[in-house]
């Protein structure tokens, strides 16, 4: 999933996000898991057919869930996200939007929000906007999923904090390594990212800045409430980035009031009928 505008601390570039090739090297899911994991969570709640992938980034999720009979709708902030969806992984209706305010004039029965892609909206404002689209998309009693950080994981947790992280990956006999480093700006509530990507080709290296709004359990069950939407599920997993993952046949629905400790928080959310305009 990519930025769904600028950050306000600023940066030089995104790599992954100008190279959508290389995003899917570096976060392989060669199993389907996130796609698989919302088509189970999409049939237990019985969710029709119409789905809307915000954030879709590469699209190959949002064409798994085409595979799998859905009728979706992928959009992204990214121009060179959605030429790559359209290019390698087709299926889906692919259109240019920003999460935190966008009309697409369809209705759908699921908006799915996966990879933190909601937390790029950092400002209570900017959520609103997002819900509130949402709202104006959804079919009565349409479902909210959303996959992403835990703002509740860093209460007294340091160990994603600690240190710069180092990994790297080769494709086409070029290595690629990223050394990110992470800090929460607590006054506006957010986590901060800093990676600074070098190659051993002798091209310039790329430094990137993100932030993700860090959102505690209750705090997202007042917005959900504020905005019309019914909490079905919220719990730390298992899921498409928890470890381990999720695997078809774990148990589902762990209700409302699940478990928060871990550093990946799931959402489920029904839209109230009387929250429809």
């Amino acid at each position: 999933m990519t930025l769904t505008g600028p950050d306000p601390a600023g940066g030089s570039g995104n790599l992954l996000t100008d190279r959508p090739d290389l995003y899917e090297l570096r976060f392989p899911d060669p199993e389907h898991i996130a796609a698989r994991w919302v088509e189970d969570v999409l049939r237990r709640h019985g969710a029709g057919p119409r789905v809307l992938d915000a954030g879709c980034g590469t699209g190959r999720d949002a064409a798994h869930l085409h595979r799998a009979g859905r009728r979706v709708t992928g959009v992204d902030l990214s121009t060179t996200m959605l030429a790559h969806a359209r290019a390698h992984h087709p299926g889906p209706d692919y259109l240019w939007a920003d999460l935190r305010a966008f009309d697409l004039r369809r209705t759908v029965d699921a908006v799915v929000c996966l990879d933190s892609a909601l937390l790029y909206c950092h400002t209570n404002r900017e959520l609103e906007g997002f819900l509130a689209s949402c709202r104006h998309h959804l079919a009565p009693g349409g479902l909210l999923v959303a996959e992403m950080r835990n703002g509740a994981f860093f209460l007294g947790r340091t160990e994603l904090l600690d240190g710069p992280r180092t990994t790297s990956f080769t494709v086409e006999g070029v290595t690629h390594t990223s050394v990110t480093t992470l800090w929460v700006d607590r006054a506006a509530q957010l986590l901060r990212r800093r990676r600074v990507w070098t190659a051993d080709d002798g091209s310039p290296a790329v430094e990137q800045r993100s932030a993700w709004r860090l959102l505690f359990p209750q705090e997202l069950r007042l917005l959900l409430a504020t905005a019309g939407f019914e909490v079905l599920e919220l719990h730390d997993g298992p899921g498409p980035r928890t470890d381990p993952p999720w695997r078809p046949g774990d148990p589902g629905n762990p209700g409302p009031a699940g478990r928060a400790d871990g550093d990946r928080l799931h959402l489920v959310a029904r839209l109230l009928p009387r929250a429809h305009p």
